[in-house]
C-alpha cells in the first residue's frame, strides 16, 4: 500500500530534504516579517500596516531588532547545515528533535491563548488588528521549531 512519503523517496527527496525546504520558506517568511517592520519604524512607508500592528511592545524595539536578526543568522545557518549535510545541526539528534517538537507545541499553543486573551481584551483588535502580525509570526517560529525538530528525528545518519 502506498504511503504519502513515497513519492519523496522516488525523487530522491527525503523527508529531512523536505523538512529544510519548508525551513527555508519559514526563513523567508520570518525575514519579511522583519523587513516589514524595519520598512514601518523607520521609513514610515504608506503600503504596510502601522508600527501598533507589528510590535506588542514588550521587548523594545532597539532590543528586539537585534534578537530577530540573531534568530535569522541561526535559522540560515541551521538550514545550509541540513542542506548541505555538514556542519553541527546536520547531527542527527533525535531526542533533541522530540524536545524541539514538545516545546514547539507548548510555544504554539500559548499563542493561541495570547491571541484568545488580546482579542478578547481588545475586541476591536480582533482578526487582523493590531498585535496580530507578532503572533501570527510566533507560529512562524513555532512550526519552524517543530519541523527543525521533526527532522533531526528522520535523518538517516547525517545522509542529507
Amino acid at each position: 500500500m502506498p504511503t504519502p512519503t513515497d513519492g519523496l523517496r522516488l525523487n530522491r527527496l527525503g523527508p529531512s530534504q523536505h523538512s529544510v525546504a519548508w525551513m527555508w520558506v519559514l526563513t523567508l517568511l520570518f525575514l519579511l516579517r522583519v523587513l516589514g517592520q524595519v520598512l514601518v519604524a523607520c521609513c514610515q512607508v504608506p503600503f504596510l500596516p502601522p508600527m501598533p500592528h507589528w510590535y506588542s511592545g514588550l521587548l523594545p524595539y532597539p532590543l528586539l531588532l537585534p534578537s530577530q536578526l540573531l534568530i535569522l543568522a541561526l535559522q540560515v545557518k541551521i538550514n545550509r547545515d541540513l542542506a548541505q549535510g555538514q556542519g553541527w545541526f546536520q547531527r542527527p539528534r533525535p531526542r533533541l528533535g522530540r524536545v524541539l517538537q514538545y516545546f514547539s507545541y507548548g510555544y504554539a499553543l500559548v499563542m493561541v491563548m495570547r491571541y484568545g486573551i488580546t482579542m478578547s481584551l481588545y475586541p476591536e483588535r480582533r482578526w487582523l488588528g493590531e498585535g496580530t502580525i507578532p503572533i501570527v509570526f510566533h507560529w512562524v517560529l513555532a512550526a519552524y521549531l517543530w519541523l527543525w525538530g521533526w527532522g533531526w528525528g528522520h535523518r538517516s545518519g547525517g545522509q542529507p
